[in-house]
């Protein structure tokens, strides 16, 4: 069977991509078998667009025989949690290697939340410029930054004032959007990037919540997934309304289908009173709060 997922410009870079991105996330505690299973289902509804991380487990490793058949097919993207330019050299230079390629398409320094950390990142002897000189080298084509929290959207707003990248990640769901400063954030972000042509990337789009100690489900993802599909598509329908976003897939990959039918399916209206029933059905709750629970693994789902 196959399945129309909508495409469109990630931003400047040139590349129609699938609105639905690959969270290879999902990847990192698997076999070969079942990451092999994993991205053929992704193929099979159309995603052209794959989002890996070197702090992700094994898998960039379990993506190297798929793109071995398949790397012209896709848009190959990886992040590096290094500040320092030597460090992030070593480890862009490490997921090559994994990876199997000979370049990545899309660069991204991982959660650059912290001020101190972007003062290193982005000053003299910091990631930014090994990843230029890797640009240069054409080792990568493009460079972009992600984020984590509720400071996600105003650190990228520093960050874009200072580099052009070319692409940046940021949670967006509706209860996140639900704070009204958050939601500021974002709409200032969201216009900044609407007028440069910068690629806009969601992740967290189906998180109901941070888990408890007494919930009794397997744990594959960092936070409490949302489960129930018409949920899900509501929560999808939410994200993909506005035009521009790219939804990153969840590091759950047992939600991976029915995530991906929620793309597929044609787009509904928002309906505000569904997702604030929702809320309180389900028992949604922002992961992020200010000064809380800003503090997060580095997954990207």
């Amino acid at each position: 069977m196959s399945y129309s997922i909508e495409r469109a410009p990630f931003g400047n870079t040139g590349h129609n991509s699938s609105r639905a991105i690959f969270g290879a996330a999902a990847l990192g505690a698997m076999s070969q078998e079942r990451a092999d299973r994993t991205l053929e289902l992704m193929a099979s509804y159309g995603l052209n667009h794959i989002d890996v991380a070197a702090s992700y487990g094994e898998a960039e490793l379990r993506l190297a025989p798929w793109l071995a058949q398949h790397r012209n097919d896709v848009f190959l993207a990886t992040k590096t949690g290094h500040r320092t330019a030597a460090r992030a050299k070593q480890q862009l230079h490490e997921s090559l290697e994994r990876m199997q390629v000979d370049q990545i398409d899309l660069i991204q320094m991982h959660n650059l939340t912290n001020e101190n950390d972007w003062q290193t990142a982005m000053g003299p002897g910091g990631a930014l410029g090994a990843l230029v000189e890797a640009k240069e080298q054409g080792l990568v084509r493009f460079i972009g930054v992600t984020g984590h929290g509720t400071y996600a959207p105003a650190m990228h707003i520093k960050s874009l004032e200072t580099y052009a990248f070319d692409s940046i990640l940021v949670p967006y769901s509706f209860v996140m959007m639900n704070n009204p400063e958050y939601a500021a954030d974002f709409d200032a972000l969201y216009e900044l990037c609407s007028q440069r042509g910068v690629a806009m990337q969601t992740i967290k789009s189906i998180a109901a919540r941070r888990w408890k100690d007494d919930d009794p489900e397997r744990r594959l993802s960092w936070y409490r997934p949302l489960r129930d599909s018409g949920v899900i598509q509501r929560a999808v329908d939410f994200v993909l309304a506005r035009p521009g976003l790219f939804l990153n897939t969840s590091s759950d990959a047992t939600l991976l289908e029915l995530l991906l039918q929620a793309v597929a399916a044609p787009r509904q209206q928002v309906d505000v009173q569904a997702l604030q029933n929702d809320l309180v059905e389900q028992g949604i709750e922002p992961l992020f709060v200010r000064d809380v629970s800003d503090d997060v693994l580095l997954a990207n789902a």
